[in-house]
């Protein structure tokens, strides 16, 4: 069996010489026996251990108990050994997550304190063989990226360093035979034998009928796994490279796509873009929540002869598509209606930090040219004060060389305003709240004619 974990650490480079290792002990026989093979290991690769362990205060004194029974496992071995107790239920209640994923968060969060106190490169967990079908399992019936049918890594980032997981090429009963060739004491969790949970559902009842009838499962699993992983970096390269004609701005809080030579791609090629941007987005720490319904939601969006639509993702990302632009954004998206009084003549800065400058003309000359982003309008037309403000439901401008008039929202729709604009774009009216000219996109009816003498009003717009 061992030989078979030696062979796993070199073909993956998990435990370079000189390493100095985190190892995560729960007291459980799966980490108690990776401390121990680790420690029989150490003089060879010349590796500096420290134990790390979590007492999640899930069982009140048999967590301590773990904890005390880990540190006497390191006295005797004189390993050094960090451990701390965290109110996960606590945590858990403020951000609303599950059990796991909170224990989990915690977990991870204090092992990165311990690498950064000890200058670890390297952080070995104890996941197995068995753990890796169960992964696999749940994310094919739950769904996931591609990247995420591959399930537990041999190694990934981690910080500045990696997490490893060297007995991924041996099964549950392996490490227990190993256990008791070894006569070595370990800790039994009995929340592992309730079936409360999914994984522990699949533990109990679907993998031994599976491992009867293939001996071998976990090692074919391993395989797949590599296979998935290696197929997905070759992709995942040729995405990128694809990207760069689809991704038009990018922050740290938000991205905006175009979305034609998008579609024009491959089908793999997009989701794994997707996954990609949704992977920079998150920092790297995608919410378990988010899957891959999301992923089709996104595509569907974006395929929909429907000019515009919005998705909410998790953790508060907002996903907008507006004609052939498509944003993925953590920042608040909604605005604020506002109305201000316009001074003749006078100067005023807009929330959105455009300005509008407005001077009056006695005397009207026609051979003057009109800047698009100007307006004369014509005074004896208009009831003073004149106002800027945002859009309002039924609102209507009367267009210049026509006798009818014509809804503001169509105008939007035709010029083709993105709709997180709409809701901030400044129209100027008069104290009648006649529209007389929505900035850069329509003229309207009292603006000057062939007739118009004077006095006149200029408008000018200047955006931020």
């Amino acid at each position: 069996m061992w030989s078979n974990v030696s062979t796993f650490i070199q073909k993956h480079d998990l435990l370079p010489e000189k390493s100095v290792v985190v190892v995560g002990v729960s007291g459980g026989a799966d980490s108690i026996s990776l401390l121990h093979y680790l420690y029989n290991l150490r003089i060879e690769k010349d590796l500096k251990l420290v134990v790390a362990h979590v007492d999640h205060m899930f069982r009140g004194k048999q967590s301590e108990e773990d904890l005390l029974f880990v540190q006497t496992e390191c006295e005797k071995r004189n390993i050094p050994f960090e451990a701390k107790q965290i109110d996960v239920p606590a945590y858990q209640h403020e951000h609303k997550l599950s059990a796991q994923v909170a224990a989990r968060e915690c977990r991870y969060q204090f092992y990165q304190e311990v690498m950064t106190k000890y200058g670890a490169n390297v952080l070995a967990l104890g996941h197995h063989g068995d753990d890796q079908i169960e992964t696999m399992l749940m994310r094919i019936g739950r769904g996931s990226s591609i990247a995420g049918y591959a399930g537990i890594l041999a190694k990934r980032p981690f910080g500045k360093g990696w997490i490893v997981r060297p007995l991924l090429s041996v099964t549950k009963d392996e490490v227990h035979s190993y256990i008791e060739e070894n006569m070595l004491s370990y800790r039994h969790d009995p929340s592992n034998d309730k079936d409360t949970y999914r994984r522990n559902r699949l533990r109990h009842q679907v993998l031994p009928i599976l491992k009867e009838e293939f001996p071998t499962l976990h090692e074919k699993f391993q395989s797949f796994s590599e296979q998935i992983q290696e197929d997905n970096f070759y992709l995942e390269e040729l995405t990128k490279k694809e990207w760069n004609k689809v991704i038009k701005t990018k922050t740290d809080t938000r991205v905006v796509l175009c979305r034609k030579p998008l579609l024009l791609m491959a089908k793999p090629l997009q989701r794994r873009g997707f996954q990609l941007i949704l992977n920079y987005l998150y920092n790297n720490e995608i919410p378990p929540s988010l899957s891959s319904i999301h992923i089709d939601n996104l595509l569907s969006l974006l395929e929909s002869e429907h000019p515009s639509g919005m998705l909410h993702f998790p953790n508060g990302l907002h996903v907008t598509r507006s004609y052939n632009d498509c944003t993925l954004t953590f920042e608040n998206e909604r605005t604020i209606p506002f109305r201000a009084m316009i001074e003749v003549p006078g100067k005023i800065t807009l929330p959105t930090n455009d300005v509008i400058i407005c001077e009056v003309w006695t005397h009207y000359k026609h051979n003057v040219s009109v800047e698009q982003n100007q307006a004369i309008i014509n005074l004896s037309n208009v009831t003073l004060p004149l106002n800027v403000r945002t859009r309002r439901d039924g609102d209507r401008i009367k267009l210049k060389g026509t006798q009818g008039s014509k809804k503001l929202k169509s105008v939007f729709i035709e010029e083709k305003v993105p709709i997180n604009k709409r809701n901030v774009w400044p129209l100027i009216v008069d104290a009648q709240d006649n529209i007389l000219w929505v900035p850069l996109l329509k003229r309207s009816s009292f603006e000057v004619t062939e007739e118009t003498a004077g006095p006149v009003l200029v408008v000018t717009f200047k955006k931020s």
